[in-house]
């Protein structure tokens, strides 16, 4: 992982979608139970990688009892067509999770679903390797009219 030194920043110049999925093992004994689900992830992200008109820009992930996506999509629109489409992998993993675990409360499942506008957003990666929305865009040096938080948040 190439670590980019100094301070980084985008200024993303259309709006796109800030997509945060995950689920929580609220019985984690049961394996049977969670295991269908936590590989499925890695199956509609494989298939997200290898499709190139998918919307899908990045994404990074955090696991523990509550594991938590943070994906960035071009539209609401594009994240929408991909979860309908039932050629794809998301489809039929939630409807096996419905029929399968449904309301037993074994796992719980949660989404929240953002649109950013640009110059109505910062971020700000010193000494990182690319991460975020840094990784989905085009970094710049954080520098001059991009130094501070509120410049950054308010460029036009």
């Amino acid at each position: 992982m190439t670590i980019i030194r100094g301070r980084m920043t985008v200024q993303p110049s259309e709006s796109f979608v800030l997509f945060l999925i995950g689920m929580r093992f609220n019985q984690p004994w049961k394996i049977h139970k969670w295991w269908p689900v936590v590989t499925a992830m890695p199956k509609m992200l494989t298939e997200l990688a290898q499709t190139e008109d998918s919307g899908y820009l990045s994404g990074e992930a955090w696991y523990g009892r509550t594991t938590m996506m943070l994906q960035y999509w071009a539209s609401f629109d594009a994240l929408e067509a991909y979860a309908k489409n039932k050629q794809q992998a998301h489809f039929p993993a939630w409807v096996k999770f419905n029929q399968t675990i449904g309301k037993h409360g074994d796992i719980g499942i949660w989404h929240e679903t953002y649109e950013i506008q640009p110059n109505r957003m910062e971020c700000i990666y010193v000494n990182m390797p690319l991460f975020g929305l840094g990784r989905a865009n085009t970094l710049v040096a954080a520098q001059s009219e991009f130094g501070g938080a509120r410049k950054r948040f308010f460029q036009e």
